[in-house]
């Protein structure tokens, strides 16, 4: 099997790399990179894990990824289906305040931009209502050259910190990205394992098999590396797709449909656990996006 490097190695004959792609899904491995990245997700839905929290994720939404920050977006299941037809598209930026565009961050005019980065560390969502602005500056940086690249990333990065305290961190600032290759690679496998199998009945000696560990050596990797217990992770995977599956624009699932889709096989430890990690029930939060999405139609 071929051995997948968890550092990636970001082309550096630039100083702003964007990249505009259309796969049949993300890229499918945890990772990170000494650079930031703002991912703009054109087309595509899945689950961001970035650290240790994990997002739900859908065309239109923006993230900014803080560097050396272990991420993934892992693409939903149908998109690996041998006959699924969909495809992913997004637009993303690189950037490396600490490498190449040093000097550019050192200056006097940039101690705003420099600050708002470092007190945003791991990185954060773009709220719904600057999307479309930030979206129309991502795409004039990736159209650039030469200079004028520089020109709109500056100003893309002036629209970042205009955001101020508007954003939603994509994980605790307690957390430490300090992983070293072997424990990234390691960890990527794992997380994968989970992610791929999670709407199966997996176990504990199941996904510590697929670690070449045993249960308790499992247990503590897991738990100082992501924060979680194997259940509580599993668990947060489980709900992240029930939640997609609640308020998806397809037709909809009744709610023992969806939980048994998750991986769930007791409606009543679905209903307790999507309370405890989503803090209302499944046919509140159904209630709740239904009226928001509402109130958005009569406002637009």
């Amino acid at each position: 099997m071929k051995v997948l490097p968890f550092t990636m190695l970001v082309p550096d004959d630039k100083s702003v790399i964007s990249e505009h792609i259309e796969l049949p899904y993300f890229y499918q491995y945890l990772h990170r990179h000494d650079e930031w990245q703002i991912t703009y997700i054109e087309k595509g839905e899945g689950t961001l894990i970035a650290g240790n929290d994990m997002h739900a994720f859908r065309s239109g939404d923006i993230f900014v990824i803080g560097a050396k920050l272990p991420h993934l977006f892992k693409s939903n299941p149908e998109y690996f289906s041998a006959d699924s037809n969909k495809t992913i598209k997004a637009c993303s930026i690189y950037f490396n305040p600490n490498g190449i565009l040093a000097a550019l961050f050192n200056l006097p005019e940039m101690k705003m931009a420099s600050g708002f980065l470092a007190k945003h560390k791991h990185g954060f969502k773009i709220p719904a209502a600057f999307t479309k602005n930030m979206v129309a500056k991502m795409f004039n940086v990736h159209q650039a050259s030469g200079v004028d690249v520089l020109f709109n990333f500056l100003k893309l990065v002036n629209s970042l910190q205009d955001l101020n305290e508007n954003v939603e961190a994509l994980c605790s600032d307690m957390y430490s990205s300090n992983v070293t290759e072997n424990e990234g690679m390691r960890l990527s496998k794992i997380i994968n394992f989970i992610t791929e199998n999670y709407n199966n009945q997996i176990s504990l000696e199941d996904v510590a098999n697929a670690a070449f560990m045993t249960p308790q050596a499992f247990c503590r990797y897991f738990k100082k590396h992501t924060g979680h217990t194997f259940v509580s992770f599993l668990n947060e995977v489980r709900i992240n797709d029930a939640c997609k599956s609640l308020i998806s624009g397809e037709k909809a699932d009744c709610i023992s449909g969806v939980a048994y889709k998750a991986g769930f096989n007791s409606i009543t430890n679905f209903n307790r656990v999507f309370k405890s990690i989503i803090g209302q029930s499944p046919r509140a939060y159904i209630d709740t996006y239904n009226n928001v999405s509402r109130v958005s139609y009569v406002g637009a």
